[in-house]
């Protein structure tokens, strides 16, 4: 008989109110796949906490294991590219939506979808970065292929507390980009100062509707909130410059009007994490192992225990998280 193992589960009812349970399974309750993994630590993104909240519909089968990412070990292998004993992480594909994800002590997915672990890092250190901050290197990259260099100008960052607009900084500022910092917490002025933010402005100046064009202030910008920030962000954007898009935690909606493209020639550049090509997700891990100060790996992060989860996703969602919660699934 196999080994049980502990499992988050959640389950709607008939009338669609959601459940989630600690509960006990085993590999036979585990989807299809070719590689099995012992996850040895997993994270806590935003959309994590809209899916253990029933806040937006992102879990689409049901009953199903949350979590969008996770590092850990190979257990067994049906898949010639991967061994017993590989360090590996996974970002995306649908894990922790439509197929089991991240919060239980095994996954079985494609291995197709993993990625090596970096030599220098931990599983810990992995789901530090996790989908959060893969996506603000997919950001960064982005921005770079687009021609903003430091030289340019600065670069603005909203939602510059959480766990994508935190790593997003410490890169950026490691690549020597001036970075100013947007949150709606003056309490995180100091944090945000520390990861490399050059000056940190309110949330409430982007907030408001935005003008078809306002005053340039920056060469490009990562947005993680969308809806009239990402509007007053292109606005303000200088001629030729761009801004990554990956984030909508202020709203879908881009209330903004076509002047910022076709009369200063500026770029929106959207960043999707989940089925981004194998090659560039090993671009991007390594080049968070190159360029990501690992002391701001550490005061960006909280390390909590599996049963944590719960709780945490409301907080997440209701803006109380600053960087990033590592969820530690060895223990």
């Amino acid at each position: 008989m196999s080994e049980s193992f502990t499992a988050l589960l959640a389950s709607q009812d008939e009338a669609k109110n959601q459940t989630n349970s600690f509960v006990e399974l085993t590999d036979a309750d585990l989807m299809d796949g070719d590689i099995t993994v012992a996850v040895e630590a997993t994270t806590i993104n935003y959309k994590d906490g809209l899916a253990l909240t029933g806040k937006a519909p992102v879990i689409r089968r049901w009953p199903l294991i949350p979590g969008i990412d996770f590092a850990g070990t190979v257990i067994s292998s049906e898949n010639p590219d991967w061994k017993p004993g590989d360090k590996v992480i996974l970002n995306g594909w649908g894990v922790g939506e439509t197929h089991h994800g991240a919060y239980a002590k095994r996954a079985r997915v494609k291995g197709e979808w993993l990625v090596p672990l970096p030599s220098s890092m931990s599983a810990i250190d992995a789901m530090i970065v996790g989908t959060a901050g893969y996506t603000a290197m997919l950001c960064v990259m982005a921005l770079e292929r687009h021609g903003i260099t430091p030289d340019r100008g600065p670069v603005v960052v909203t939602g510059a507390a959480g766990g994508v607009g935190s790593v997003a900084i410490s890169l950026l500022s490691k690549l020597g980009y001036e970075v100013i910092a947007s949150t709606g917490r003056h309490s995180e002025h100091a944090y945000l100062k520390s990861l490399g933010a050059t000056d940190v402005i309110e949330r409430s100046e982007l907030a408001g509707p935005a003008r078809p064009l306002g005053k340039e202030r920056w060469a490009g910008g990562v947005d993680t909130v969308g809806s009239n920030t990402l509007a007053n962000v292109l606005s303000m954007t200088k001629y030729g410059g761009a801004v990554a898009a990956c984030g909508l935690a202020g709203g879908m909606d881009l209330p903004s009007s076509v002047a910022p493209f076709i009369l200063r020639g500026v770029s929106l550049l959207g960043i999707d994490s989940v089925m981004a090509p194998r090659e560039l997700r090993i671009e991007a891990w390594q080049r968070i192992e190159k360029d990501l100060d690992r002391e701001h790996l550490r005061a960006i992060s909280t390390l909590m225990p599996f049963d944590a989860l719960p709780n945490a996703a409301h907080d997440i969602v209701e803006g109380k998280v600053r960087g990033r919660l590592v969820i530690d699934m060895s223990a």
